[in-house]
């Protein structure tokens, strides 16, 4: 339905003359007049009170289709640092209703995982501000530190705390109900080698490497790592420098060996193998994951200013390859050059 006729449908259903609309919005009855018939359309900061004359949601003044609903919600959380409640719960509501519809049921389910999961993130970044402040206050109390643990993915001492059992047993039933698919194995591996269960996780690794979708790389990638979770530091760096060896120009195996010696803290030889993966991706737009992994190591060194001029790179990438302008990844980037800056 084109958005005039729609506003013209919304006011006979209020119950609103024009007048009284345009009354209500602080405009000329013209105004409406041209909006309905499609002269004009509203300004977009009219379009919230418009809404609420209405009692409808912002997406509703338009009609939208459930997937573009559920595009707009996405670019949303995508964009946006911290959602209104009001519109935390609009999307909260509409996401629920298409649970019912099976063709947006998966969909639907991972929006609402992700809208959760992005009230969380904003919220956590508040109780990690506050954390942080009454330990300033009072560095001799135990406090808050366990709310900076949480909040802000600070280490656990305590095994019964930073252990990966649940997750493990989580990743154990899908592969059990997927014994073919092979993503899940991945995590399932992921979370055994944070606990050190190399045991465990070389039973899993035979298991994924007879897949027909099995990558070659990352089953050498994945038998480092369980040598080094077995604190045979020799056999991973064999294992690790033979596979660069055979893929010089392989990004995956590239990026893999660069993570592996950052674990290590082996920096120098780690910002090295970023760099390659960067420099030989011939994807476009790139992704931010090596220069990100390169500023962090500069700050562990002590190299603000190295650093700082990492995000350099990070913001011309998001600027130019992504084409972002307001995006909440780019302001972060912004601050955290300033904050490396300030400390160089």
């Amino acid at each position: 339905m084109e958005f005039g006729k729609k506003i013209r449908q919304l006011r006979f259903k209020a119950g609103l003359t024009q007048e009284q609309l345009a009354e209500k919005m602080g405009i000329g009855a013209q105004s409406v007049s041209k909006w309905e018939n499609a002269v004009a359309m509203p300004d977009i900061t009219s379009l919230p009170l418009l809404a609420e004359i209405f009692g409808v949601s912002i997406d509703d003044l338009f009609d939208l289709t459930s997937e573009q609903r559920l595009n707009r919600i996405e670019n949303s959380l995508d964009i946006t640092e911290e959602l209104p409640q009001d519109l935390f719960r609009e999307y909260e509501d509409f996401l629920k209703g298409q649970l019912e519809d099976e063709t947006n049921r998966q969909r639907a389910s991972g929006l609402i995982a992700y809208l959760y999961w992005h009230r969380m993130n904003s919220c956590a970044k508040k109780a990690a501000v506050y954390a942080k402040d009454t330990i300033r206050r009072a560095p001799d109390v135990k406090d808050c530190q366990w709310v900076l643990q949480r909040a802000d993915g600070h280490a656990a001492w305590d095994w019964n705390i930073a252990n990966h059992t649940k997750a493990i047993e989580f990743w154990r039933g899908i592969v059990e109900e997927n014994p073919t698919v092979r993503l899940p194995y991945d995590y399932l591996l992921d979370n055994l080698l944070a606990d050190h269960r190399a045991d465990e996780a070389e039973k899993v690794l035979e298991q994924a490497s007879r897949l027909p979708d099995a990558r070659p790389v990352m089953v050498q990638v994945y038998r480092a790592h369980i040598a080094l979770a077995r604190f045979d530091a020799a056999t991973a760096d064999r294992i690790i420098e033979d596979l660069v060896a055979a893929h010089p120009d392989d990004t995956v195996c590239l990026f893999e060996a660069a993570q592996y010696y950052a674990k290590k803290a082996d920096y120098p030889k780690a910002i090295a193998l970023y760099e390659q993966s960067f420099e030989k991706e011939d994807r476009r737009p790139r992704f931010t994951d090596e220069l990100m992994a390169i500023a962090d190591i500069y700050e562990i060194m002590g190299e603000y200013r190295k650093a700082a001029e990492t995000y350099d790179r990070i913001i011309d990438l998001l600027e130019n390859e992504w084409g972002f302008t307001e995006d909440t990844g780019l302001k972060q980037a912004k601050e955290e050059k300033a904050r490396l800056l300030a400390k160089a």
